[in-house]
C-alpha cells in the first residue's frame, strides 16, 4: 500500500486525486492534507480518509478545523505546513498541486527527505527548476509527472532505451532513458483560437473560463486561453526530460485526444491518446510502472471522426513566444515570467485589466528584471517578490 500526502487537496487537480484514489483503497493511504484555507471541503476529505495529519496555510482557519476534526488528527498552520507535510518520513509520494510558487520549496522539501513527488506544481520547475533537479539527483528522488502533456511524453518513453540519464524519473543502475529527437508538445488552443486580434480586447472574464476540453482551476483556465500555460509547460518539459528547448516543439491540436507526442532518433512518433481526463495521468502518477483498470470513459474513433493540428498563432497570443524567451534566457528570468503572469492574470480576473493587456504585463516585468544567471532560492524567490512589488505600484 502507498502512503500518499497530497497538497493542495482542495483544488481542482487535489479533488480530482483523491476522488479517483479513493477508488483503490486497498492500494492507497492517505497519510496527510493540506490547502490553503478552504476548511469546509477539507474538513470533508479529513473525515473521509482519516489522514494523521492536515495542514491549513491559513492560521487562523486551522484553529477552527481543530475544533471540527478528532483529537487525534494533527492541524499544521502556516506556510510551514506545506514544507512539514511534504517531508513527514512515512510516506511514499508528494503529490504537489498547489498553484504558485509556494510549491517550489514544499517540492524541494520532499526530495531533499527522499519522498517521491508526483508534480502538478508547474511554478516548481519553471521558476526553480535547475535546483528542484539537483535536489531529485542529490538524494536519488524520482519526479513523477502529473499534467496531461508530460505524463503523456512519459507513458511514451517507456520501454526505450538509448539516452543519457537525465530525465527526473530515472534512477541509477536502471536501464538508460531514451534518446529523443523531439517533443511534440500539444494544446487545445483554448476558448479564442480563431478568434481575430480585435475581438480579443473584449473578451469576458465569463468567456476565458469556459476552456472546450478541460476542467481546470480559474488561473490555469486563464492560461490556458493565453497559451502562456503552454510555455510554462515547454519549460518544465525541458526539466522533466532532460532536453533541449530546440528538441520541443508546440502543435495545436483542438481536439485534445493526443496529450503529447515523442520523436525518436529513427523517425518513430509515439502518441498517447485519451479522453481529456486528468483523472487518468493523475493515477498513472501513482500507479507506474503498473496500470489499474478504471471505470473512465474510452476514446469512440468513430464518433471523434478526425484529428487536427495548427501551429500556435504567436502574433495573437505572444505569451508563448515570452515564455520560450524567458527560458533561452534562464536564471531568474522564469521566475519573472511566472509572477508577472500571476499578477496579470489577477487582475484580469478582477476585471480590471483586459485580456491582451496580460502577455503586455509579463513583457513589461522581463524587461525591467536584471538576471540573476545561477540562482539560489533566495535569489528566485526575491526575483518573484520585486516583480510582485513592481506591477503592483504600476
Amino acid at each position: 500500500m502507498k502512503r500518499i500526502a497530497v497538497l493542495g487537496s482542495t483544488g481542482s487537480i487535489g479533488t480530482q486525486a483523491l476522488d479517483i484514489l479513493g477508488q483503490y483503497p486497498t492500494e492507497f493511504e492517505i497519510k496527510a492534507l493540506c490547502a490553503y484555507g478552504n476548511i469546509d471541503v477539507l474538513e470533508k476529505q479529513a473525515l473521509r480518509f482519516h489522514p494523521g495529519k492536515v495542514g491549513v496555510v491559513l492560521p487562523e482557519r486551522a484553529k477552527i478545523l481543530q475544533s471540527r476534526l478528532p483529537h487525534k488528527t494533527a492541524v499544521l498552520s502556516g506556510r510551514k505546513a506545506m514544507t512539514e507535510i511534504a517531508s513527514l518520513p512515512d510516506i511514499d509520494m508528494v503529490l504537489v498541486a498547489v498553484v504558485g510558487i509556494s510549491g517550489l520549496k514544499a517540492t524541494i522539501a520532499a526530495l531533499e527527505a527522499g519522498n517521491c513527488v508526483a508534480l502538478a506544481n508547474k511554478e516548481s520547475l519553471v521558476a526553480g527548476g535547475q535546483l528542484v533537479m539537483d535536489a531529485a539527483k542529490k538524494t536519488g528522488t524520482r519526479i513523477l509527472p502529473v499534467d496531461s502533456e508530460h505524463s503523456a511524453i512519459f507513458q511514451c518513453l517507456q520501454g526505450n532505451t538509448g539516452g543519457k540519464g537525465k530525465a527526473s524519473f530515472w534512477a541509477p543502475g536502471e536501464p538508460e532513458p531514451p534518446a529523443i529527437r523531439r517533443i511534440l508538445l500539444t494544446a487545445s488552443g483554448g476558448p479564442f483560437r480563431g478568434i481575430d486580434r480585435e475581438s480579443l480586447r473584449h473578451v469576458r472574464v465569463s468567456s476565458a473560463l469556459k476552456h472546450p476540453r478541460w476542467n481546470m482551476g480559474k488561473k490555469v483556465t486563464v492560461d490556458s486561453a493565453t497559451l502562456i500555460n503552454k510555455g510554462l509547460e515547454v519549460i518544465e518539459a525541458r526539466w522533466l526530460f532532460g532536453v533541449d528547448l530546440d528538441q520541443i516543439e508546440v502543435l495545436v491540436h483542438p481536439q485534445s485526444i493526443i496529450h503529447s507526442m515523442v520523436e525518436f532518433p529513427d523517425g518513430a512518433v509515439l502518441a498517447q491518446m485519451g479522453m481529456p481526463d486528468m483523472r487518468l495521468p493523475i493515477l498513472y502518477a501513482f500507479t507506474w510502472p503498473k496500470r489499474f483498470s478504471t471505470r473512465l470513459p474510452s476514446v469512440d474513433f468513430f464518433e471523434l471522426g478526425s484529428l487536427t493540428f495548427e501551429k500556435p498563432d504567436v502574433s495573437r497570443f505572444p505569451g508563448l513566444a515570452l515564455a520560450m524567451e524567458a527560458a533561452r534566457i534562464g536564471g531568474t528570468m522564469p521566475a519573472v515570467l511566472n509572477a508577472a503572469n500571476e499578477v496579470a492574470v489577477q487582475k484580469f480576473l478582477e476585471e480590471s485589466i483586459s485580456f491582451p493587456d496580460i502577455p503586455q504585463i509579463v513583457e513589461k516585468a522581463m524587461g525591467s528584471h536584471r538576471v540573476v544567471s545561477s540562482p539560489s532560492l533566495e535569489d528566485i524567490f526575491g526575483a518573484d517578490q520585486e516583480t510582485r512589488d513592481l506591477l503592483q505600484e504600476g
